[in-house]
């Protein structure tokens, strides 16, 4: 279930859903009450919704608050948390709340395929029936979960440290910087900032503009979508 208050990022969200083999989006809710009607009815015909793609920012109630309402369902969704909020305490409380995952806005289909699949992988990893026959396997199905390596942030050959560094260094400045200025922001050569701000961009993470200035070449500008 997409639980989004925005239609057009639910339709986003389900169009990415249907495009991942193996998920189905069961349904669409744009708030909380609509939400835990659509799970609640769906446990007790006997179908219920095994995950909830969960926006922390809906209109009528806390994202967190439907998230601690949904574990109390039996049996219980699983959830991911999508959400532009990047404070720590809620990331914090989104996972203690049920999230197994925090996929932050905004971000691209390959960023959302890699965090479903894992989902998919943690899934498929959970031994059949009630209890798991070993401390292993629950290791092996958490695992799939918690990667080290986020592909779709760091693409190869680039450090997810640094590529974090400049998304940032953007994301902080709302007119926009370009690579010099991110350079000497971070600690790197121009042509690192240059090669990762056009990875980020590539991505649709960030938006390129040109700033012709007063005077000399004009220079790219790189904006926070």
């Amino acid at each position: 279930m997409i639980v989004e208050d925005d239609p057009l990022i639910a339709e986003a969200h389900r169009t990415y859903v249907e495009r991942l083999n193996g998920f189905t989006a069961a349904a669409v809710a744009h708030t909380a009450r609509s939400a835990m009607q659509v799970a609640s009815e769906a446990a007790a015909a006997g179908a219920p919704i095994q995950l909830v793609l969960l926006d922390l920012g809906l209109p009528d109630a806390s994202g967190i608050s439907l998230a601690s309402a949904l574990t109390g369902l039996r049996p219980a969704p699983d959830i991911i948390a999508i959400t532009s909020e990047r404070d720590l305490e809620m990331v914090r409380a989104a996972v203690a709340h049920g999230a197994l995952a925090y996929l932050l806005k905004p971000f691209t289909f390959a960023a959302f395929q890699d965090r479903l699949e894992r989902y998919r992988r943690f899934r498929m990893a959970l031994p059949a029936g009630v209890d798991a026959a070993s401390q292993a396997e629950v290791d092996r199905a958490l695992s799939e979960l918690r990667s080290a390596a986020d592909k779709s942030v760091a693409p190869k050959g680039a450090a997810p440290q640094t590529n974090d560094d400049i998304a940032r260094a953007v994301r902080d400045n709302a007119d926009g910087v370009t690579a010099d200025e991110v350079a000497k922001q971070v600690g790197v050569s121009r042509v690192t900032a240059w090669r990762y701000l056009e990875r980020l961009a590539d991505d649709g993470t960030v938006n390129r503009r040109t700033d012709y200035g007063k005077a000399g070449r004009p220079k790219t500008r790189y904006q926070w979508r």
